[in-house]
């Protein structure tokens, strides 16, 4: 099991920056990848970025250039650093941790309101 605490949403202005947090209650090392979802109204949830336990990153097209997910280890947290924020980044964002086993384990957070005004 893998509890998953988000912080760090709000409501910002276009161009402006956030960093969302995310901490997990066991090592991120036990956990092959952790990573950043968002769902805004009416749409799916789709992949922004994730880190895998070798410090692998991925990010989505919408989020390249602007977006940086990184991790502290020794805080068994995962951030999550939004800058040039655009309003269709507006979103709830979810914190997603991946355990490769039989079967997949998929944990997620609670989810954090990210609003970017125009």
């Amino acid at each position: 099991q893998v509890q998953l605490v988000e912080s760090g949403g709000g409501l910002v202005q276009a161009g402006e920056s956030l960093r969302l947090s995310c901490t997990a209650s066991r090592s991120i090392f036990s956990i092959n990848a952790m990573g950043w979802y968002r769902q805004a109204p009416g749409k799916q949830r789709e992949r922004v970025a994730d880190i895998t336990s070798g410090g692998n990153t991925n990010y989505a097209d919408s989020a390249k250039g602007r977006f940086t997910i990184s991790r502290n280890s020794a805080k068994n947290t995962v951030y999550l650093q939004m800058d040039s924020l655009k309003p269709e980044d507006s979103a709830v964002y979810y914190c997603n941790a991946l355990i490769v086993t039989l079967p997949i384990k998929n944990y997620w957070g609670q989810g954090t309101q990210v609003t970017v005004s125009s």
